[in-house]
């Protein structure tokens, strides 16, 4: 059975300015459309991308658990300085499909990280 998905962010603008902005992406008719649950443990943690005959995966969206307080930093590989994301907003990140990997750096151990893949 094939999946298919959407993907698209809504900001919206209030006080000074206003107004809301939709940017949607390509629809990725071969998609995964799979969550995974990681355990992060201190330091680099490699994250392998599903790999499976006929999906294509084209983004993952990274949630942290409620209430986190640990720093999470995506790099292309540990060695990278990479950027740090928000403790417990969630973060989409569009990937090529030639990306088999990326590292999440997590300043201590942190339990019940989602990744959406689409």
């Amino acid at each position: 059975m094939s999946v298919s998905a959407t993907r698209a962010t809504t900001i919206t603008y209030s006080g000074d300015v206003a107004g809301t902005e939709t940017l949607s992406a390509a629809t990725n008719a071969a998609s995964p459309g799979s969550v995974t649950v990681q355990t992060l443990a201190s330091g680099a943690n490699t994250i392998t991308v599903p790999s499976t005959t006929g999906v294509t995966v084209t983004a993952v969206t990274i949630v942290p658990p409620v209430g986190n307080t640990t720093s999470i930093t995506l790099k292309g590989i540990s060695g990278d300085t990479g950027v740090r994301i928000h403790n417990t907003d969630p973060t989409t990140v569009a990937i090529d499909s030639t990306v088999t990997s990326f590292v999440l750096t997590a300043g201590a151990s942190i339990s019940a990280v989602r990744l959406f893949w689409s």
